[in-house]
């Protein structure tokens, strides 16, 4: 199934270009663990707690998509266990 905007939660996110909106730091997803980001940016690699930041994360299709971090929460194989939220903010 390729990743889109209405199944984000149940996919890997290394690999994917991520903004942390209210800093506006951009950079490409190189690490997940069950609370935390890695994130690689120009200059050096930050770990983002993902609990309490919001996300801008560009997906392969060039679709914009921005989620909650606490919805990220968990390792990736047990997200696949959660259930999708209602509505998704696509820019």
């Amino acid at each position: 199934m390729p990743i889109d905007e209405k199944n984000l939660v149940r996919h890997e996110l290394i690999g994917l270009e991520a903004e942390i909106a209210k800093t506006k730091t951009k950079g490409k997803i190189i690490n997940e663990t069950q609370k935390t980001l890695t994130i690689r940016t120009d200059k050096k690699e930050i770990i983002v707690a993902k609990n309490g930041c919001k996300f801008i994360i560009t997906l392969p299709t060039g679709t914009i998509v921005e989620v909650e971090g606490k919805l990220l929460l968990g390792r990736p194989e047990e997200r696949i266990k959660k259930k999708l939220p209602k509505k998704w903010d696509a820019i």
